[in-house]
């Protein structure tokens, strides 16, 4: 890579942190999802200007774009960008639909979200990493998100109905109250199943309040903790 050199001549290596940060970036969403199937053109722009690496901590910065999950605080992970893509094309999401996020963890994928919808709400277990995921989307300009600490199992009924919502941790089975705070023909994603292995399934809510399901592919996410996921141990 060309040497990026500042107005007295010195080598600038945040530069060029930033400039092979970016080719990675979009290695990524080129390697990763374009090739396996991740077609919506909306998702893979979001994709390729969302910077990953600003959600992690900064030993994990290599890391970022890595076709793996990273690991962030209390015992949680960023999900890999395949996974993160393949369910942000599957709830279809449109530029005015306002979305539930269950589980921000790092703020990555809320920032995803927020470059998508016209509002983002997101509910997170822990103060803890929603305080560090308000910071990071703070400091990467994205403003119309909201972020409440509390049982994401119970979604956030305050602002429902939402458009889609994404679970960004496996469920023993589709909380109730997820479904009732899903708008009419709304898209619910969600992985469910045990604590060793799920699927990730895509719920779309009829006219009638029930759901149809399809099934995605197999998975394995962090337990959604609450009232109705899983109970916790501690």
């Amino acid at each position: 890579m060309t040497s990026i050199e500042n107005s007295s001549g010195q080598v600038s290596t945040t530069n060029i942190a930033d400039a092979q940060l970016t080719e990675a970036r979009l290695a990524m969403v080129e390697t990763q999802l374009r090739k396996r199937g991740i077609s919506d053109a909306r998702v893979l722009a979001a994709m390729s200007k969302v910077p990953r690496h600003e959600f992690v901590d900064d030993r994990d910065r290599a890391e970022a774009y890595a076709d793996h999950p990273v690991p962030i605080a209390e015992g949680q992970t960023a999900s890999q960008p395949y996974i993160i893509a393949a369910m942000l094309q599957a709830a279809e999401i449109k530029p005015e639909d306002r979305v539930l996020e269950i589980g921000a963890g790092s703020g990555y994928q809320t920032a995803l979200l927020s470059e998508l919808a016209a509002q983002v709400y997101a509910v997170e277990r822990y103060a803890t990493l929603a305080d560090q995921a308000r910071a990071k989307l703070a400091l990467t300009g994205y403003t119309n998100v909201t972020i409440v600490v509390a049982d994401g199992s119970l979604g956030f009924p305050d602002s429902a109905p939402y458009h889609a919502i994404i679970v960004s941790c496996a469920a023993p089975r589709v909380p109730p109250a997820l479904l009732a705070q899903l708008a009419p023909n709304g898209r619910l994603v969600i992985p469910i199943g045990q604590l060793e292995e799920q699927s990730l399934q895509l719920l779309r809510k009829l006219p009638d309040g029930t759901a149809s399901a399809r099934l995605l592919e197999s998975c394995r996410f962090v337990p959604l903790i609450g009232e109705q996921g899983f109970k916790s141990s501690s």
